[in-house]
């Protein structure tokens, strides 16, 4: 008698190929999810200390957070200062660009000049720029081109906004002593726009170059012998870095003083009004999260500030000597008693 065996031809092939793809799947599965698991790497480079801008930073990280990234966990962060020594600029970009970081986030418009003339390749984030396509770092707010995108801060068409506050509160208003730092890109555009905005106001302005710490206490003396009658100062990483002295020498010489940041404000400084920094610094987290996805910095158009902040100081006008116009007081978007 012929034996008929139940097993189909073939099936032990189909088997064994079965067994051999289920097997590359189980090896192959683990490498994609280490894979994943590999932590972003980035970079971020100021010339301030860390300590004084740790709301910025704190927005910052929020801003992370807000889009699935925790530090430490599946995103690595290499924090740089030169501790206001912009001499160490070049060497501290230079060794991020070594270590390869996938993105890099600049604080200030001096650190995107060197971190741009570092590394070609590694796309470079502007937390905040005065002026951006001023400056060189892209070709429009537009089209960025090459690896720098991030926000501008507008700051030139807003040193006009500032006068106008100071001659409401001052109506008699005549000088100003304008405080700036010609090292600084954007320095040279932003003090014509101020003069261009204090010429419309009838205005005269002495501007007074701050390029290191020990130059504020002479500028305020600069400023008394030539009767200014308040002061304006500009953008600048030794000036807000030495925010405090500023602010108590605005208020020993009695001069109502018009900051480009909130930061001032918990120095004693008088007004401020101008784009809210930390909301810059929580949106720059949205350009780190599409370059990390794989967006280029090319193709992203530079930002402009949405949030912008008046914020008088009532306990400083009072040291001053001055009273706040219930017309501005009531513009305030915060008033600090």
């Amino acid at each position: 008698m012929r034996m008929i065996s139940s097993r189909r031809p073939g099936i032990g092939k189909r088997v064994f190929v079965l067994t051999l793809a289920a097997t590359l799947l189980a090896v192959g599965v683990p490498t994609q999810a280490q894979q994943r698991a590999q932590p972003a790497r980035m970079g971020f480079l100021t010339t301030v200390p860390l300590a004084t801008i740790a709301d910025r930073l704190e927005a910052f990280r929020q801003g992370l957070h807000d889009l699935g990234y925790t530090e430490g966990e599946n995103i690595v962060i290499e924090w740089r200062s030169t501790e206001g020594k912009e001499d160490r600029l070049p060497a501290l970009a230079a060794e991020l660009s070594r270590l390869k970081m996938q993105v890099i986030v600049s604080a200030g418009s001096s650190v995107t000049r060197v971190l741009k003339e570092a590394t070609s390749s590694i796309p470079i984030v502007m937390a905040l720029d005065a002026d951006p396509v001023g400056n060189q770092y892209v070709a429009s707010l537009a089209r960025p081109g090459g690896n720098v995108t991030g926000l501008s801060l507008l700051s030139p068409e807003i040193a006009g906004k500032r006068l106008e506050l100071l001659k409401e509160i001052v109506p008699k208003l005549s000088r100003v002593a304008v405080l700036g730092s010609s090292t600084r890109p954007g320095n040279a555009q932003e003090l014509r726009e101020t003069e261009h905005a204090a010429a419309n106001l009838g205005l005269r302005i002495q501007y007074l170059d701050v390029r290191v710490s020990g130059d504020i206490d002479t500028a305020f003396q600069a400023a008394r012998k030539g009767a200014a009658e308040a002061v304006l100062v500009l953008s600048g990483p030794v000036l807000v870095a030495h925010r405090k002295a500023l602010a108590d020498l605005a208020v020993k010489t009695r001069l109502p003083a018009a900051y480009n940041r909130q930061e001032y404000m918990d120095a004693g400084g008088f007004m401020t009004y101008g784009p809210s920094i930390t909301d810059l610094f929580r949106r720059s987290a949205t350009y780190v999260d599409k370059i990390l996805k794989g967006a280029k910095p090319a193709d992203l158009p530079v930002e402009q500030p949405t949030k912008f902040e008046l914020v008088i100081n009532l306990k400083t006008a009072k040291q001053i000597g001055l009273t706040i116009p219930p017309n501005v007081l009531a513009r305030a978007d915060r008033v600090i008693k």
